[in-house]
């Protein structure tokens, strides 16, 4: 169940970062694009989690993959977001260093803009983890598997060794995910 649950998320969670990426930096670049595409991923996000799996069960079915989707629905606020935040932060005078040597506008976003970005973009990467670790709790109601399903299994038989079983063990795969992740962006903010 464990492995089923952790699969479930880290595939949402590449698929997010795959598309939430570009569009944070593409948010960066256009002001009408950045509204559009933030009032379509906060209206994603204020769906009730088990809603918007029930929705996209209708849609795709029963199942894994049906599970993958929404987790990867509900990632996608917080790494556009964060990406977008963060490279707006970055320092002027690092850009304009940058331009001063001959960089291109594509050297700059992936030389000097993303790398000072990135502490950003793993604070975004930690809520998406955070959040998507607790939504798939919920993928047995929609056919998926994870640690949901002890928990689901707990409330069917009335068993409160079962959900607090299945609840404990999710919650500290979450604590889990976000110190690792806090570890690793201690690191890089190090070597900046």
């Amino acid at each position: 169940m464990t492995y089923e649950h952790i699969l479930m998320v880290l595939l949402g969670i590449l698929f997010a970062l795959i598309v939430g990426i570009p569009l944070g930096i593409l948010c960066t670049k256009n002001k009408k694009f950045e509204s559009v595409i933030l009032a379509l991923a906060n209206m994603i996000q204020v769906i009730p989690s088990l809603a918007l799996l029930a929705v996209l069960m209708i849609i795709f079915g029963l199942g894994f993959n049906t599970v993958v989707i929404g987790l990867f629905l509900y990632s996608l606020l917080p790494i556009i977001r964060n990406t977008a935040v963060g490279l707006k932060e970055v320092d002027k005078g690092s850009v304009e260093a940058g331009t001063g040597m001959g960089m291109t506008r594509l050297q700059l976003l992936f030389k000097v803009k993303f790398p000072l970005s990135l502490p950003f973009v793993l604070a975004g990467l930690r809520i998406a983890l955070i959040i998507g670790i607790g939504v798939a709790t919920l993928a047995p109601f929609i056919g998926g598997g994870g640690l949901g399903s002890e928990i689901v299994s707990g409330i069917n038989v009335r068993d409160t060794e079962k959900i607090f079983g299945g609840a404990i063990f999710a919650a500290a795969l979450a604590i889990l995910a976000d110190y690792l992740l806090g570890l690793t962006q201690k690191r890089i903010e190090a070597k900046r």
